[in-house]
């Protein structure tokens, strides 16, 4: 076996099968967000999910600041939003929204329309470990969109799963 060091830990983790979900938070020229392979769901009652944010993507600092977000799971269409996302397209901030349509939930986060499903969530808690945000957040309301597939990484590209 390796040595865990951090650039083997990436490349193992790479391995994993994850499921592809948005994080936005923010508002105006100030809105921001991230893609996630590490969202879950925490618990039922009351409904929660879990993510783990890295403290220096951009988005952070709005998610800390803000107290709510968004949270859309990505279908197999969704494959050019997660790229604008995750930075590889270059888009960055705000510019990220572009090109995709949009819900404003009771909290003010934006979901993604069309998403398979999509959270209004309010911050619960932050725990710090690490390099990054162990988020919890409480679900304050919930829209599904059957028939859209899911969008998955693995091996470090995207692919879209059809129902």
């Amino acid at each position: 076996m390796a040595e865990p060091t951090a650039s083997a830990f990436k490349v193992a983790m790479r391995g994993f099968v994850g499921s592809c979900s948005l994080i936005t938070m923010g508002a105006g020229e100030a809105a921001s967000g991230l893609v996630v392979t590490s969202g879950i769901s925490l618990t039922a009652e009351p409904p929660m999910v879990l993510a783990c944010v890295n403290r220096a993507s951009s988005g952070w600092p709005l998610l800390k600041e803000a107290g709510v977000f968004g949270w859309s799971a990505l279908g197999a269409a969704h494959q050019a939003v997660a790229e604008r996302f995750s930075g590889r397209s270059g888009a960055r901030g705000a510019a990220r929204y572009d090109g995709a349509d949009w819900v404003t939930g009771a909290a003010g986060a934006r979901t993604l329309a069309g998403a398979p499903l999509a959270f209004d969530c309010a911050v619960e808690e932050m725990l710090d470990r690490g390099t990054h945000s162990i988020v919890i957040g409480r679900v304050l309301a919930i829209r599904t969109t059957p028939g859209q597939g899911a969008l998955i990484y693995w091996n470090g590209g995207y692919r879209g799963l059809a129902e």
